[in-house]
């Protein structure tokens, strides 16, 4: 997808606006959801409104490859989550400090 110059792919191949640390699956998403592009200047702020209108044209007319890569996104971030390791309960935390500091506790 060749990208104008208002969105930047980065060495990771994450697209986000240029000269801001918001990604265009950010913006997308809340477009999707129903929010207008005076709202999303509203959850975005650093953006100006002409800005929002520019990125969601650019969405719109490349709607196919944007939503593949969103999804790519989507996929990379539930592999992340679902290989994350959950920590242990809170019985499992309190059995470890007895053992540690005896059965006391102290």
């Amino acid at each position: 997808m060749i990208l104008p110059d208002f969105l930047t792919r980065d060495a990771d191949g994450s697209i986000h606006v240029t000269n801001h640390r918001i990604g265009l699956e950010h913006l997308v998403h809340y477009y999707e959801e129903g929010y207008s592009p005076e709202m999303l200047v509203s959850e975005y702020p650093s953006l100006g409104l002409a800005e929002i209108h520019k990125i969601i044209a650019f969405y719109l007319e490349n709607r196919i490859e944007v939503d593949a890569y969103i999804s790519k996104c989507q996929e990379q971030l539930d592999t992340l989550r679902n290989a994350s390791h959950v920590g242990p309960s809170l019985a499992e935390l309190r059995l470890r400090l007895q053992t540690t500091t005896g059965a006391d506790g102290l």
